[in-house]
């Protein structure tokens, strides 16, 4: 189904998945506060760059029923010690966040600012 709005894309989806997805958005903007965001409905993703410019991308946000998927768009050349990082992607891989908490956990956290990092 296709939705209009985040808003209500998230309202789609269960209380955890929509307090994991505020809490990832949270947590870029506070890492990154100039970013560019852009709801794509086709898609059904938030998007986060230095511009809408596929190059300048660095992040999407996807709802699922039991998590929400960071996607990371240099998530191949980041660092994964923990395999939290997934996917066979060429450059593109995601972390399957399911919770607020897993947000603010080290292996989240950094894997943000890995990423801010590596597109710098």
């Amino acid at each position: 189904m296709k939705f209009a709005t985040w808003d209500e894309n998230l309202a789609s989806h269960t209380p955890e998945v929509q307090a994991a997805a505020r809490s990832l958005e949270t947590a870029i903007r506070h890492e990154l506060p100039d970013v560019v965001v852009e709801y794509d409905p086709g898609n059904g993703l938030l998007a986060f760059g230095r511009s809408m410019k596929m190059r300048d991308l660095l992040f999407a946000l996807i709802p699922h029923a039991g998590w929400v998927n960071l996607q990371l768009a240099g998530g191949a050349l980041l660092p994964n010690p923990d395999g939290l990082i997934e996917g066979t992607g060429k450059r593109i891989r995601h972390i399957k966040v399911r919770s607020r908490e897993q947000v603010a956990s080290m292996q989240v956290a950094g894997a943000i600012r890995a990423q801010i990092d590596l597109a710098a």
